[in-house]
């Protein structure tokens, strides 16, 4: 099987349709199959284009033949909202088809999604109140907009995933992504998280116990050194590779959302990118598990 994007585009289709089928609806059906919709999102966040409008101008085009209908760019844009849910099932049934889900290890951190600079957009946009200030260290600069909360292995695959408030804890983020979604926790006998300082708390080490996960993070200067923290830096890099993936060739922080459900969908449609190419690598035998260079272009 060869690594380009028309064949990971035919293999997900494939298998998109193979799981999720025809879901029985009322009415007449949709033109545009929700396995074709979400192979869309992934060639669109792929090749870069965000813009939806331009890219169902780009279609016929440079990918002559490959969908039979294509919505125009308000229906596109309503269906792909309409199917977070369906793009999260997708994600999931992708990582779960992966050697890579089974990894003992994982690795969390979070990383800011920018959905606004001016003023009058914090005032005036309609995800005030679910979107605020917030710091990215990193960077050194100030935020408006929200906070990616993502745990994934070490290779980059998501496991699970959170927006929230970047005033949040992260912390206690990390426990409410947990309970939300418990299942990523059965038949995972000696998880490690690794993590950086911000996630230091002794709740949060009691609510891992008790289900069996160990946390590992850098200790604070005052604290005795663990003895495998010469160990973390080099793991730590891994997320933030992860994160410069999101951000430089998926453009995480471009996503152009103006609504809680069209930042929802962008986002997961990025992830489920992501997701898609690791998948198609792994099951190509490809040496580079997170490259996407014979994608995007």
């Amino acid at each position: 099987m060869r690594t380009d994007l028309n064949t990971l585009l035919t293999a997900l289709y494939v298998k998109i349709d193979d799981h999720v089928g025809r879901p029985v609806r009322t009415g007449r059906p949709p033109r545009l199959t929700d396995a074709e919709l979400l192979t869309l999102a992934v060639a669109q966040a792929l090749l870069g284009i965000r813009s939806e409008a331009r890219w169902l101008r780009f279609l016929p085009r440079h990918l002559p033949g490959a969908f039979t209908y294509l919505p125009q760019q308000s229906g596109y844009n309503k269906r792909l909202r309409n199917a977070v849910p369906l793009l999260k099932h997708v994600i999931r049934m992708l990582a779960l088809d992966t050697d890579l889900w089974t990894d003992a290890t994982w690795v969390v951190d979070s990383t800011p999604v920018e959905c606004g600079r001016s003023r009058e957009t914090a005032k005036r946009s309609e995800l005030a109140g679910w979107a605020g200030y917030g710091y990215c260290s990193s960077h050194s600069r100030f935020f408006w907009g929200l906070r990616l909360h993502l745990i994934c292995t070490p290779a980059g695959l998501p496991i699970t995933w959170a927006l929230a408030n970047p005033k949040l804890d992260e912390r206690q983020v990390l426990m409410a992504i947990l309970d939300h979604d418990e299942s990523v926790l059965h038949d995972r006998p000696g998880l490690l998280i690794i993590a950086d300082k911000g996630y230091v708390s002794r709740e949060l080490d009691a609510y891992l116990a008790e289900r069996g996960v160990r946390l590992l993070r850098p200790n604070y200067r005052n604290r005795t050194p663990h003895p495998a923290q010469h160990l973390l830096k080099p793991v730590r890099q891994l997320i933030e590779s992860v994160n410069d993936t999101l951000k430089g060739q998926l453009d995480l922080e471009l996503h152009g959302g103006r609504t809680i459900d069209g930042v929802t969908a962008r986002i997961a449609q990025r992830l489920l990118a992501l997701t898609a190419a690791i998948w198609h690598n792994r099951a190509t035998g490809q040496p580079i598990t997170r490259s996407l260079i014979a994608y995007d272009h």
